[in-house]
């Protein structure tokens, strides 16, 4: 059984709003402090035994004992295992106010045809499985640990990860539709006789027939601590049938021929697209042998494990292709290495193996090194112009230990990411990037102003031939389109194009984290004060008649008496240096200047941190920028004009921060996903109205002023406007 990482049991409570979720499930919740409270749905409770701490995720019932988090409440609702509470959550499951709890699956099920052919059942579940991939951070995780983290890996060769989670999907075993399926699915290979999935916990890769239909699929266990015995690699039961990367061998005149399909996405990754894999060692298929002749392959380097297995196939295979005039090589790794093991000890991974390809051992078949094509360009970070070429190992030389320890010494650690500058001129309009002989030219870049999107017009020239497109790069349909059509038009191969396409995202989404860097750092920089400016601020601050200064200068700006309101309003927006600032209410009737008090207050709060609103829907706050508010001033016009926001308003003063979880689409899967958003505090709250009767928890939570609207005042109001 696949156990869920930690860290994506934490991610997942961490997205998910309990008070939400306790309250979509028909608990009314009152706010109590930090606190929610309500009735419990588990026992008979007249008196509020529930307590919810948002802050920490928790409930707890004080008077049956029952608590936990997220996950808790809805195995104790649902009546479901913890397992399935966790597939419910990441399903975005919303609980039915009005229903009892329910003992059985609510997760939706996978819409099977009513009789499916094999083939159509056993690509409706790869396609699951690819649609788990993305969604498993374990999986992908492992992809990085074996040096196959290409931006387009997963995609392109359909990967999937069985994390036993499709008999949450099938009808129900005691159903006949149930049944049926579940029986069709052991002959396929896909159940075994148990029930139990053949590939759980494995990286799931399918193997295509000449339609393009799945026939068979390789599977290869990523968890640790296995029980003794337990098969790394794993094929459906059934004949071994299909060609992995099928389209590279029709397409190409040189094939490499590895032993795992992990080796030969090793090779593809480093950008040696023309690779496939046999069924292991001794897997070499009479399929696959009259596919490389119908496609007139010329040449077959096989990069099988360097040990006795591996050395005996590639022996067979040579026998077997030379029979039809190919000419065979051996890629001669280490001694007991492995593509995937070489690739990762000796970095970059795409010279390494260049330098093995090109000192491959003629075997067999053809005429030794009789018009041997260069090898296919591999697309490597720097610069191809500027890359330097591997001087010719001699036939029948394997590589040494002395050539490994020179080759990890002339080679540089690869990077995570590829760099975000590739010859890139930046200009007002536009970015150009060179790679080798192609220009890439990005416009609209400054107009992605959040971290969700890239949106730019791209051109790619090569010589005379060129491809134009709009896009968002951070999605991937449009990204493989645009690199089809670019492919096609420059006539390059399309493993080059993505390749260089990966690049440019990278780099373009650098400049942008840059840029937004900047604006936000520019939005929150502080004007540096002069000698002077600073001598004077001193002298203010341990002036005596400090108090009396402020008043004045609150009078000086057009407000006339005031002056205990003016100090006090004052104080107020200085305490956003606090961490518990105060809260501001400026009471009057309309037009009695309760507004004027607030402008010219916050005239002398400097423009960088004081933010200010005639109104507010109900969750805008919750999407300002996540510190946008920090140690500021809040003003809001009139009260009336917050209402809708009251709430979040009273959480931000009293909290000091504000979440939520909100739900959107993935830009890249397009489906459903959490995201939280997050405001930190703590703010000062100014505000004003017109209302006689305030609300309770707004005025506890407030410092309330109230306007002189005396005729004394009315008079020296008078009296100042025809001085003035």
């Amino acid at each position: 059984m696949a156990r869920i990482p930690e860290a994506e049991l934490e991610r997942l409570k961490a997205s998910v709003g309990l008070v939400a979720l306790i309250g979509a499930s028909g608990v009314t919740l009152t706010a109590r402090g930090r606190d929610h409270v309500g009735l419990c749905p588990f026992h008979e409770d007249r008196e509020p035994s529930l307590s919810v701490t948002a802050e920490k995720g928790l409930w707890r019932c004080f008077g049956c004992d029952a608590g936990g988090d997220a996950i808790a409440w809805v195995m104790k609702r649902e009546g479901v295992s913890f397992r399935h509470a966790v597939e419910l959550l990441k399903a975005d499951w919303a609980p039915d106010a009005a229903a009892a709890p329910v003992t059985q699956s609510t997760v939706r099920k996978l819409d099977f045809e009513a009789a499916p052919e094999d083939r159509a059942l056993l690509a409706q579940v790869l396609d699951y499985y690819h649609g788990t991939m993305t969604e498993s951070p374990e999986a992908l995780a492992y992809l990085e640990k074996r040096g196959l983290a290409h931006p387009d890996i997963v995609a392109h060769f359909k990967l999937g990860y069985a994390n036993r989670t499709l008999g949450y999907r099938l009808p129900a075993a005691n159903r006949v539709a149930g049944a049926e399926i579940r029986g069709r699915l052991t002959s396929i290979g896909i159940l075994r006789e148990s029930g139990h999935e053949h590939m759980t916990g494995s990286l799931v890769a399918p193997i295509f027939d000449e339609n393009a239909s799945p026939v068979q699929a390789y599977g290869r266990k990523i968890t640790d601590g296995l029980r003794k015995g337990t098969p790394l690699h794993l094929y459906l039961s059934g004949r071994l049938a299909g060609i992995f990367n099928r389209d590279a061998v029709i397409a190409s005149d040189e094939i490499i021929l590895c032993e795992a399909i992990i080796d030969a996405m090793t090779f593809w990754a480093a950008g040696y697209g023309h690779v496939t894999a046999s069924f292991g060692a001794n897997g070499f298929t009479d399929e696959l042998r009259a596919a490389l002749s119908a496609a007139h392959v010329k040449r077959v380097l096989v990069a099988y494990d360097r040990d006795e297995a591996g050395d005996r196939g590639a022996a067979d295979v040579a026998d077997a292709l030379a029979r039809h005039g190919v000419a065979v090589y051996r890629v001669n790794f280490p001694k007991g290495m492995d593509a995937n093991e070489y690739a990762r000890q000796v970095q970059p991974a795409s010279k390494a193996l260049a330098a093995l390809l090109r000192s491959a051992e003629w075997m067999k078949g053809g005429e030794a090194n009789a018009n041997r094509a260069p090898e296919p360009e591999p697309v490597i970070i720097e610069e191809e112009a500027a890359r330097e070429e591997t001087p010719e190992a001699t036939p029948h030389d394997a590589p040494t230990p002395e050539l490994l320890l020179l080759a990890a010494e002339s080679a540089t650690p690869a990077p995570a990411a590829p760099a975000t500058r590739l010859n890139a001129d930046v200009s007002a309009k536009d970015v150009t990037i060179r790679i080798g002989v192609r220009v890439w030219r990005a416009r609209g870049l400054a107009k992605n102003a959040a971290y969700d999107a890239l949106k730019i017009t791209l051109d790619v020239r090569q010589g005379e031939a060129f491809h134009i497109d709009s896009l968002d790069l951070l999605s991937a349909k449009p990204r493989n389109a645009f690199a089809a059509h670019a492919a096609a038009e420059l006539g390059v191969s399309l493993d080059i194009v993505k390749r260089d396409l990966g690049q440019v995202l990278f780099a373009l989404e650098g400049l942008r984290d840059e840029a937004l860097k900047a604006a936000e750092e520019e939005r929150n920089q502080r004007p540096a004060m002069t000698p002077a400016e600073e001598a004077d601020a001193l002298e203010l601050l341990s002036a005596p008649d400090l108090m009396e200064r402020i008043a004045a200068d609150v009078e000086a700006i057009g407000i006339v008496g005031e002056a205990a309101n003016a100090q006090a309003a004052y104080l107020a927006a200085l305490s956003r240096k606090l961490d518990r600032p105060l809260a501001l209410l400026i009471q009057s009737t309309s037009a009695a200047g309760k507004s004027a008090l607030m402008d010219a207050v916050l005239d002398l709060v400097p423009e960088e941190e004081r933010v200010a609103y005639s109104a507010m829907t109900g969750q805008s706050l919750f999407y300002i920028g996540e510190t946008d508010l920090k140690h500021k001033v809040l003003a809001i016009a009139e009260e009336e004009g917050a209402r809708h926001a009251a709430y979040a308003l009273k959480l931000l003063q009293s909290q000091g921060t504000l979440t939520i979880a909100s739900t959107g689409k993935d830009p890249v899967t397009g489906k459903l996903m959490t995201q939280e958003y997050r405001v930190e505090g703590p703010v000062a709250l100014m505000l004003t109205t017109t209302a006689i009767d305030l609300d309770e928890e707004l005025k506890n939570r407030c410092l309330v002023l109230t306007i002189d609207e005396s005729r004394d005042q009315t008079r020296a109001i008078q009296a100042r406007q025809r001085f003035e």
